[in-house]
């Protein structure tokens, strides 16, 4: 097993004001303990970050490289739209590839990224997954309301009523719900609700979605382990992809979030991939001991 450096370089990153640090472990690997990442995503004791990215050589032949998310709490995570981009950018710039097309493995899933003219990051999010069996989500009992091509499910949250929430996996499990203003919804209240309910084994991120046309969206996110975030590119696919199906919305959107404005395309079909846009910039580098 490798042992844990005492003193680490990182790169501080952001994609949407979802920010992140960035760990380059292609040349020697890394072993972090779980009380080190968190004290890497700690805003007043470490570095700060929703989440840790860790850039690691290819596992299989065909891709660039692999690459391991961790939220700020330690917990490894299976995918990040953001991340993805930040990602990108950061393998770019210092050169550890020439290709502005990159291929990279994550625990669960193969992303293809690509750099564009303006400096904006288009990934291949892959298909997303509607099984029940993906998320977890446990359906038994439940009554679907029928929209469009889609459904919504009913979630009972005791006194504070009941919300009706489009579920699906971008590689992570989401539940979209539409709002009728949501910058005044109470998402502080209602995600951590929808994030630990017993209808979600594993939990699930929450999505709250106001529709401004059928290629316009203002869209929050409260996210498993991390709470709301500036943005979130899987939470912004999820809703797109719910919102499409439930006949609401065409094919390109484009997404406000507090951090900034992403792009969602989906051409509908069940093995169509989800294109994913928005920037990527690094905000700071340094080295920090552990």
């Amino acid at each position: 097993m490798a042992i844990s450096p005492t003193r680490v370089r990182f790169t501080k990153m952001q994609g949407a004001g979802n920010d992140f640090v960035v760990l380059d472990a292609t040349h020697a690997p890394l072993a972090l303990s779980n009380a080190q990442i968190r004290r890497l995503g700690d805003r007043r004791f470490g570095v700060g970050a929703d989440q840790i990215l860790v850039v690691e050589p290819p596992a299989k032949a065909g891709m660039d490289f692999s690459y391991r998310i961790f939220n700020n709490t330690g917990d490894e995570v299976e995918h990040c739209g953001n991340g993805a981009r930040c990602f990108a950018r950061y393998v770019r710039d210092r050169g550890l590839i020439g290709r502005d097309t990159i291929r990279v493995q994550t625990v669960n899933n193969e992303l293809e990224l690509h750099i564009q003219a303006d400096g904006r990051v288009r990934v291949d999010m892959n298909a997303p997954r509607f099984e029940h069996a993906d998320l977890p989500f446990d359906s038994a009992g439940l009554a679907p309301t029928r929209v469009g091509d889609f459904e919504t499910w009913p979630l009972d949250l005791d006194e504070y009523g009941s919300v009706d929430v489009a579920v699906l996996s971008m590689g992570n499990p989401h539940a979209v719900m539409r709002v009728a203003d949501v910058g005044h919804h109470p998402v502080a209240l209602i995600g951590p609700l929808v994030e630990s309910h017993d209808r979600f084994p594993r939990r699930v991120n929450a999505g709250f979605m106001q529709v401004l046309s059928r290629s316009h969206v203002r869209l929050r996110v409260h996210e498993r382990d991390a709470g709301e975030t500036l943005a979130c590119g899987t939470g912004a696919c999820a809703a797109i992809v719910a919102g499409i199906r439930l006949g609401w919305l065409d094919t390109r959107v484009d997404v406000d979030m507090h951090g900034g404005k992403l792009t969602v395309e989906w051409a509908g079909g069940p093995e169509d991939s989800v294109f994913l846009t928005g920037p990527a910039t690094t905000v700071f580098e340094g080295e920090i001991e552990l």
